[in-house]
C-alpha cells in the first residue's frame, strides 16, 4: 500500500498525528483536499436532512441533482490528496537526480504538479460553493449552521490552495515570471471569489441565526 493509500484510510487520529510528525506529507495540501471533503460532507448531511421531506418536494428534482454532485465532489478531493502527496513525491525524487537535463525536466513537472494540485482543488472548492448557494432556501432550517459551516471551509480552502500556489509560484517565477503572475492572480482571485460566496450564504440565513 502506498503512502497515500495509507493516509486516505487513516483514522482521523492518525492523520492528525501524521500532519503533525516531521515528514512533508501530508501537509498544507493534503490538509486542504481532507477540508474540501469534510466541506462536501456536511453540504451533503444538510442535504440528505432535507431530501425527501413533504415540505420540500417541489424541490425533488434538483434535490436528486445535487445528491450526486455533492458526493463526487467529496471522493474528488480525496483524489486530489493523493494527487497532492504524488506531487511531493515526484519532487523528492527529482532532487535526488544528478545534475542534468533530465533532473531539470522532472523538476519542471513536479513543480507543475505543485502548482497545478491545489489550483483543482480550488476550483473545485468554488464549484462547492456555488452549489452551497443553490441549497440556501431550499433546505431543512435546523441545518443552516451546517450549511455554513460547509461553505467556511470550503472558503478555507481556497486559503489554503491559494498560500501553497504562492510558496510554489516563487520558484515558477525564476523560470517564467509571466505565467507565475498569472497563476498567482487566478489563485488570488479565486480566494476572493470563495470569500464573496461563504459570506453570500451566511448572510443568506442570517435570520436563522440570530
Amino acid at each position: 500500500m502506498n503512502q497515500s493509500s495509507d493516509i486516505l484510510n487513516s483514522t482521523v487520529l492518525d492523520f492528525v498525528s501524521a500532519t503533525a510528525a516531521k515528514t512533508s506529507t501530508p501537509g498544507g495540501g493534503s490538509v486542504a483536499g481532507v477540508v474540501g471533503a469534510l466541506a462536501g460532507a456536511l453540504g451533503e448531511m444538510t442535504l440528505n436532512f432535507t431530501r425527501g421531506k413533504k415540505a420540500f418536494a417541489e424541490h425533488a428534482e434538483f434535490h436528486d441533482h445535487l445528491a450526486g454532485r455533492l458526493t463526487r465532489i467529496r471522493e474528488m478531493f480525496l483524489s486530489l490528496v493523493a494527487d497532492d502527496i504524488s506531487a511531493y513525491g515526484m519532487y523528492a525524487e527529482a532532487v535526488k537526480m544528478p545534475d542534468g537535463p533530465e533532473k531539470a525536466d522532472a523538476e519542471d513537472l513536479a513543480l507543475a504538479a505543485s502548482i497545478d494540485v491545489p489550483r483543482e482543488m480550488a476550483k473545485l472548492a468554488l464549484a462547492l460553493l456555488e452549489d452551497l448557494r443553490r441549497l440556501v432556501g431550499r433546505c431543512n432550517q435546523w441545518l443552516v449552521s451546517d450549511l455554513v459551516a460547509a461553505a467556511t471551509l470550503g472558503r478555507a480552502v481556497t486559503t489554503l490552495c491559494d498560500l501553497n500556489v504562492r510558496i510554489n509560484c516563487r520558484q515558477l517565477f525564476i523560470k517564467n515570471s509571466d505565467a507565475a503572475s498569472d497563476i498567482r492572480t487566478g489563485s488570488a482571485n479565486d480566494r476572493i471569489k470563495a470569500a464573496r460566496l461563504a459570506e453570500e450564504i451566511e448572510q443568506a440565513v442570517k435570520e436563522y441565526l440570530d
